[in-house]
């Protein structure tokens, strides 16, 4: 990409709000948001080996603000990827373990009483959500009382203790690892929940090539260490620029088509009437939106196009439908059913 105002990476990232509906510096900055991508993407991939789509759609869901859902068996890098991501992002990060004896308060924080000089009084010890990424680990594992204490923090960045609000450090990104259901001992996320998360990234087994580069890079002397790409402020100067590139209508006219197709109540296919029992709401446009623009920027494209729609539509609904009863005893998969409504796009 050329012309335009000449924006450096290092004037764009301290002023993320500046001058930005000007078109020529919506291109630069774009460039200069580029070179920098490139950096984190080499920085992780040093680390993380045969998860491309995974990282993409992972880095797709920071650029946008949101939260991530990574879904995999044990032993797949989910905590690994997130631990790089802090890393190379310049984020303050920390991690819960969540297992079913964790409460509420081990996240959010508690007051504790106090004596200091003679008086007594109570003061908030903040919990680890305070922090800039945070990795829930295994989620599944706590009770929903639990799951559901990071609600108001995932939605609203802040939270409130005895009457008192805190706000979170920003940004704020949870990104949490999840078991597959059927294993033992875990729980199902609450709807609520399940729709802040942005994306669902389901993380499968590498491929030979991958795992037989990790496994020679894992298990020498010494073992590569991820460094530091990005600040913070350079991550939200990225954020307020995806909100801000251009998105046309025909891409709109494609989201609004899936996700309303989506619906046993608007939708036109015999497929989602009978076998959808609930279908994505006006959250799932929005992410769907948001993770489009921030898809093209991570490719080095100044609008998203229906590609994009397509490419994202599975991580974006799949945890924000359900099946009926009889779908599931028909066979009907909930892929099936967006791969269907994909196919409409044209």
């Amino acid at each position: 990409m050329s012309g335009g105002m000449a924006v450096t990476p290092q004037s764009f990232s301290t002023r993320p709000n500046a001058g930005l509906d000007d078109p020529g510096t919506i291109v630069a900055a774009t460039e200069a948001v580029g070179e920098r991508i490139v950096k984190v993407r080499a920085a992780i991939g040093q680390v993380i080996f045969g998860q491309d789509d995974v990282i993409d759609q992972t880095l797709i869901t920071v650029l946008s603000g949101g939260h991530v859902l990574l879904v995999g068996v044990p032993g797949l890098g989910k905590s690994r990827l997130v631990e790089t991501l802090g890393v190379v992002l310049g984020l303050a990060t920390k991690r819960i373990q969540f297992t079913p004896d964790l409460m509420p308060a081990d996240i959010v924080g508690s007051e504790v009483l106090e004596e200091t000089d003679g008086k007594r009084g109570f003061r908030f010890v903040p919990g680890p959500v305070f922090c800039q990424l945070l990795m829930a680990d295994e989620i599944n594992r706590a009770s929903p009382r639990t799951q559901s204490a990071l609600l108001q923090a995932m939605q609203e960045q802040r939270v409130a203790i005895s009457g008192v609000e805190h706000r979170l450090p920003r940004p704020f990104h949870v990104l949490a690892t999840q078991n597959p259901i059927e294993q033992e001992g875990t729980y199902p996320l609450p709807e609520a929940q399940l729709d802040r998360f942005l994306l669902e990234v389901n993380v499968g087994y590498p491929d030979l090539d991958a795992e037989r580069t990790m496994l020679l890079a894992t298990t020498g002397a010494s073992e590569a260490q991820p460094a530091q790409a990005m600040t913070a402020e350079d991550l939200m100067a990225a954020q307020a620029l995806v909100r801000r590139l251009p998105v046309g209508e025909s891409v709109v006219g494609a989201i609004l088509a899936l996700v309303r197709g989506c619906r046993p109540e608007t939708a036109s296919d015999d497929i989602v009437r009978q076998h959808v029992a609930w279908g994505p709401g006006p959250r799932a446009a929005q992410a769907l939106m948001l993770a489009c623009r921030a898809r093209s920027l991570l490719d080095g494209r100044l609008a998203p196009s229906i590609d994009d729609v397509a490419a994202l539509a599975r991580p974006v609904l799949r945890h924000r439908m359900a099946l009926s009863f009889s779908a599931r005893a028909d066979g009907v998969l909930l892929t099936d059913v967006i791969d269907q409504q994909v196919a409409r796009l044209g």
